[in-house]
């Protein structure tokens, strides 16, 4: 019987190997989830630090960072979609990281004719949901107002059903089963809102009396963060140098919405039929969350990312 020498066996057995290691490094590629996030990064303290902790998520695959408006605020500053989207490119600086960004729709959608915000972000999203594998969703985390994704679906109806979307927003009643749309991003588009609830895409909701929960001092950030990294600083910066800079709690409203996702045995989520006003369909909304728990993760996963 022959017997393979030294020569012949290690090519076949390397080759091997090489094959092994290809499959599983593209195993792994392919089940990172892609994610599209839409943000008013420009609008709170917040949005920089939910950001910032999806970009360094591992299981996750940003395919694109989308700023949009917040210009129907009592508080906004001129072009509120350009000052999300320069941020956007400043946190991205920060981190060392390039994902594509993309500018979104200057102000709410129109109320006649042709209703969307035509926009380099909405068209991302259509772009991303047909570049989505046949049978899957594209994710959508959208931290802001709706009018990227609504005006995306709005041009091309038929990514709906290939849409599966997070967003922060509303605020829901669990004893009385009361959907109310008036809080901060509900009402910065309205019709984007309204256009989504009668959507067939998913919907996934952390309402605001839930993510409320979510709540930082600005001693603990600044002890934690600063001078630990130049994205620590940049974050810690973003706190005192917003108009209300002098605040020494906050909540981090879009960072519950981001851990939730990432870690959703943290949260409880429930199925609720919206009324015949809202849509009159099914909603998967978080209930509650352990907002401790996530804290921890956020400065951890941070200060690991400051070490590597």
């Amino acid at each position: 019987m022959k017997t393979l020498s030294r020569c012949e066996y290690t090519p076949c057995k390397l080759a091997l190997l090489l094959f092994a290691y290809f499959t599983i490094l593209s195993a792994f590629g392919q089940s990172s989830t892609r994610i599209v996030l839409d943000a008013d990064t420009g609008n709170e303290v917040d949005d920089l630090y939910a950001i910032a902790r999806a970009l360094i998520e591992p299981s996750w695959n940003t395919v694109a960072l989308n700023a949009t408006h917040w210009q129907t605020s009592q508080w906004a500053e001129p072009n509120t979609m350009e000052n999300s989207h320069r941020l956007n490119q400043l946190l991205l600086g920060e981190l060392g990281l390039s994902v594509p960004t993309r500018r979104g729709g200057v102000a709410r959608m129109y109320d006649w004719g042709d209703q969307a915000q035509h926009s380099a972000a909405a068209y991302e999203i259509i772009k991303q949901v047909k570049a989505t594998p046949s049978g899957e969703k594209l994710t959508v985390v959208a931290l802001g107002a709706l009018t990227n994704v609504a005006s995306a679906i709005y041009i091309d109806p038929s990514i709906e059903s290939r849409i599966k979307l997070y967003w922060l927003g509303s605020s829901y009643d669990f004893e009385q089963n009361i959907l109310k749309r008036v809080d901060f991003n509900a009402i910065m588009d309205a019709q984007a809102l309204e256009i989504l609830l009668i959507s067939e895409v998913e919907m996934n909701v952390i309402p605001v009396n839930v993510a409320s929960a979510m709540t930082f001092t600005f001693a603990e950030v600044e002890e934690k963060l600063a001078n630990a990294h130049p994205l620590g600083n940049f974050l810690v910066d973003r706190w005192y140098q917003h108009l209300d800079g002098s605040r020494k709690k906050r909540t981090i409203w879009d960072l519950a919405l981001i851990e939730a996702i990432i870690h959703p045995e943290w949260a409880e989520t429930v199925e609720v039929t919206t009324s015949r006003d809202s849509g009159n369909r099914k909603i998967n909304y978080y209930r509650s969350i352990d907002s401790e728990r996530m804290k921890e993760d956020f400065y951890e996963k941070l200060l690991e990312y400051f070490k590597e």
